[in-house]
């Protein structure tokens, strides 16, 4: 699964270590997602989404 997660943080000027903290998840988890090596389940990706303000769907979508 791909995801906005990358462009949505820089967008911002955040770290992996601030969305982390704003997300109550560790660094090394905002990275897997960012890279495509985990997928959150719902309740961290509506926190996201919650987040950035976006739709679940407008983050993450199918893909390699």
């Amino acid at each position: 699964m791909r995801n906005r997660l990358k462009v949505l943080r820089a967008e911002r000027d955040w770290t992996q270590a601030d969305l982390a903290e704003r997300l109550e998840v560790s660094r090394q988890t905002v990275n897997a997602i960012e890279t495509g090596k985990y997928d959150p389940g719902l309740p961290l990706a509506f926190r996201i989404a919650g987040l950035f303000e976006q739709r679940i769907e407008e983050l993450f979508f199918p893909g390699g």
